[in-house]
């Protein structure tokens, strides 16, 4: 029989439905047994793509014995990160205390006063590579529940403080001066991979966040901006020719578990994605290398075909797993590319992708290109056989935070491209959320295609901070990309929002949840960016863009709050912090505010060279001159003598206006 997962809607909870266990999601009822029954509660945390949580799934909570245990010991409860990243990184924090690592399934057993007891990752069903058993650990934390609970809550009693993140922290009472960042860059130089690019000796994630950074840092010059350019160049280039870059259906996996990005783990997000698409659009705008474009139109497009909803969001990830194994979907043998390509185009292909005959590969770039029409071919072909192969699973409830990632991205790269049409889907992206992820008027976390357990309702969960901070992003770059000025209109109610929702009014900074949602143990600030940039950093960077646009100087003072409360962190871990530290470049560059106005084809050569290459603390605003419509910006802004115009202003003080693209150049390289 079924359990209460059944009639939740979470993809991930529901593949769990089915199991012996009696889970619970995370809410009233769990905790409440947990408090009535005085059992501790085992909480189990994971996401839908996640092929580890797939196989303790397999080998421990299917086996109704194993079932019978946890039924017996404690209050068992499902939770998907996903869904609950607030309840994630809780109990993250607390099992990377207690074992010096993290990772997904997450395991934490807590007391039914909700403090952590014991914890872990993945256990397999019997003891091996030095890890415990399962059972074992059940029986473990249940013999000493039972034989010793009233000293285990005397010991966990003081913690609380110990789980609030960055909430517990004070505030540096200066911004980070400007050499932090250079210190920064010096800092990732030292753990930089030379060989292969990137940062880690055995796993390795794409770090978009950091590429960012490094890619703002090059663009805006300095003494550390020529290493800065290197680490950034060589990493990108290293991503998109090894197998953790899908080579025939484009897009990347989640990561690789070697140092030379070949062999990924295979899950693909939409929050990776859509992160990396703008940065190998700054890469290309700052070196010209046309690989680099070429790998953000073919993530694009993965976006685009395979995470895009008929209603116009995104999902959230394709699994790590299909019926025929983990990878096996994007594993080829050299016979099976042979037998899928003419023999003229299986020779080109073979020389391209180093096949080796001896097993079944993930694909690479990794020797001499074929011309365009053959490799366009070869792809085509391929990618036809592959779509013949058992799918990968879709974690198809959308969420706000990622979906806000990928508008982000694809308003930047229509801007960029000039391609219109993937301006439409950014919009159709907003329209989305504005219209099934907003309730009431207050935002949620998650929406899904089926109804949920009432038989009506869809979105789910109140959003977080990360949701609101990018799609504060996600706002200004719409409005950037053609100058509509509701979509600044939207960035200040969501600026709004998170002040009056999640500021702190005794400290700096932001909570990572609101004041009226859900009460857990503590309420946290989140300053790490993992897996993800930090909901902080992406609202202090979008509130100093919102303050250049807009003149409203609070807002500068609130990013700074954030920026102050990262301070500490950014100076013994900046890799941790690199989104916060990309705004606080932003912050220690002058803000320049370009007002373009006249004829939307007229001034197109005007914004192509705004446009151009990244231009760190340049914000851009258009209108037709006639009528500012509300955009501080615009406001006393006109074309002069009937051409085009450009006024490139600091703090609303504006140089001589010029109609001339290569006078605009000028100024604003200067």
């Amino acid at each position: 029989m079924p359990n209460a997962l059944a009639a939740e809607t979470s993809p991930y909870l529901r593949q769990h439905a089915e199991n012996p266990v009696d889970w619970l999601p995370w809410g009233p009822e769990a905790l409440e047994r947990a408090a009535r029954e005085d059992r501790p509660l085992l909480v189990s945390i994971g996401y839908a793509a996640c092929h580890w949580c797939h196989v303790m799934a397999r080998e421990s909570f299917a086996d109704p014995d194993v079932a019978s245990v946890m039924n017996d010991a404690f209050v068992c409860v499902k939770v998907d990160r996903e869904e609950r990243p607030d309840v994630d990184a809780l109990w993250m924090d607390a099992v990377q205390a207690m074992t010096g690592q993290g990772g997904w399934p997450l395991h934490v057993f807590l007391t039914p006063e909700q403090r952590p007891i014991h914890g872990g990752t993945y256990f397999p069903p019997a003891p091996r590579d030095g890890l415990p058993s399962w059972r074992m650990v059940l029986d473990a934390v249940a013999e000493a529940w039972g034989a010793r609970r009233d000293e285990l809550r005397a010991e966990l009693a003081g913690i609380d403080e110990r789980l609030s993140g960055a909430a517990a922290l004070r505030a540096a009472d200066e911004l980070p001066a400007p050499g932090r960042l250079d210190d920064a860059v010096r800092d990732l130089r030292g753990g930089f991979d030379s060989v292969h690019g990137g940062w880690g000796r055995r796993e390795k994630f794409p770090p978009h966040a950091t590429l960012l950074l490094l890619l703002q840092r090059a663009a805006g010059g300095g003494p550390t901006a020529d290493a800065a350019a290197a680490m950034a160049r060589q990493t990108l280039r290293s991503m998109a020719s090894g197998g953790v870059h899908d080579q025939l259906g484009g897009g990347f996996h989640r990561y690789a578990v070697d140092p030379a990005w070949s062999v990924p783990h295979f899950e693909k997000l939409l929050t990776d994605n859509a992160l990396l698409v703008r940065a190998y659009l700054d890469g290309w705008r700052l070196w010209g290398d046309p690989a680099l474009r070429e790998t953000a139109e073919r993530t694009i497009a993965f976006l685009l075909r395979e995470l895009r909803g008929a209603e116009g969001g995104f999902a959230t990830a394709l699994d790590a797993d299909s019926a025929d194994g983990e990878g096996a979907f994007y594993r080829w043998t050299a016979a099976e590319v042979r037998a899928a390509l003419s023999p003229q185009d299986a020779a080109a292909a073979g020389r391209w992708l180093a096949l080796d005959e001896g097993g079944a590969d993930v694909l690479e770039d990794r020797g001499p290109r074929p011309d365009d029409a053959t490799l366009g071919r070869i792809r085509a072909a391929l990618l036809a056989a592959r779509e013949q192969r058992p799918r990968p699973a879709l974690d198809d409830q959308r969420l706000a935070a990622g979906n806000a990632l990928a508008i982000h991205a694809l308003a930047e790269a229509s801007a960029i491209l000039d391609r219109p049409e993937l301006l439409d889907a950014a919009r159709e992206a907003a329209s989305f959320v504005r219209r099934e992820l907003t309730v009431d008027g207050r935002l949620r976390r998650s929406w899904c295609p089926r109804p949920g357990p009432d038989g009506t309702v869809r979105a789910r969960h109140a959003a977080v901070l990360e949701d609101h901070g990018f799609l504060l992003e996600a706002a200004i770059a719409l409005f950037e990309a053609d100058g509509d000025p509701a979509d600044l209109a939207w960035a200040q109610e969501l600026a709004a929002t998170i002040a009056s929702r999640f500021g702190d009014p005794d400290g700096a900074g932001w909570f990572s949840t609101a004041d009226d949602a859900e009460a857990l143990l503590v309420r946290r600030k989140e300053l790490d960016d993992a897996p993800v940039p930090s909901g902080g950093a992406a609202t202090a960077r979008g509130l100093l863009r919102l303050a250049a646009l807009t003149g409203e100087h609070a807002h500068v003072a609130a990013a700074e709050g954030w920026l102050r409360l990262a301070a500490p962190l950014a100076a013994r871990a900046p890799q941790a912090v690199a989104a916060s530290l990309l705004a606080l470049d932003e912050r220690h560059r002058p803000a320049r505010e370009v007002a373009i106005v006249g004829p939307a084809p007229e001034r197109g050569a005007l914004v192509a060279v705004v446009r151009e290459r990244p231009r760190p603390g340049v914000v851009l605003a258009m209108g037709d001159g006639a009528d500012d419509r509300g955009v501080a910006l615009l406001e006393g802004r006109r074309p002069v003598g009937g051409r085009a115009t450009a006024y490139v202003c600091e703090g609303f003080a504006c140089r001589a206006p010029v109609t001339d693209p290569g006078e605009l150049r000028a100024l604003l390289d200067a």
